[in-house]
């Protein structure tokens, strides 16, 4: 499936989070939303973007806007990367992989010439009314959730 592109409605969803309960986009109406796809907890590129995106969390909810993570790792894994580096922020799991091929970020991915299946780093910056406001496709980590914060603070 295609990427959404700004403007589009953003898809909506109904996943477990973190703490065992469900989340769906459609809950967070009223409100900015900061979609991050990321590729596996407790990784180098993943935790460092988790820790940025949590170090930022109260200039992010000043802007009236949530921070969801999203992988296809289970709730067990988002609960135990979470506790192990104090994040203070939504994890949910996406196993079927069905947001994520709905956000387009499920994607072939090359390494050391394998190919494989893979979440391909994205952020989405939703509008409160449920629209595509920004798109950041293959996110570098460093920096990019300060940036991400600048446009949801417009």
């Amino acid at each position: 499936m295609t990427t959404p592109a700004i403007g589009d409605d953003a898809p909506d969803f109904s996943l477990p989070k973190d703490d065992g309960s469900t989340l769906s986009i459609s809950s967070l109406k009223g409100r900015k939303v900061v979609l991050y796809f990321y590729p596996k907890d407790d990784t180098s590129g993943c935790t460092q973007e988790a820790i940025e995106f949590n170090q930022l969390r109260a200039a992010f909810d000043a802007a009236n806007t949530a921070i969801i993570g999203v992988s296809p790792d289970n709730t067990k894994s988002h609960a135990k990367f979470k506790a192990k580096h104090s994040l203070d922020l939504t994890l949910v799991s996406d196993e079927t992989k069905s947001m994520l091929e709905a956000y387009g970020v499920w994607a072939e991915k090359s390494m050391y010439g394998r190919k494989y299946m893979g979440v391909e780093r994205t952020t989405f910056l939703i509008d409160t009314h449920g629209k595509i406001a920004s798109v950041w496709a293959k996110v570098k980590v460093p920096g990019h959730a300060a940036e991400v914060l600048a446009m949801a603070q417009k």
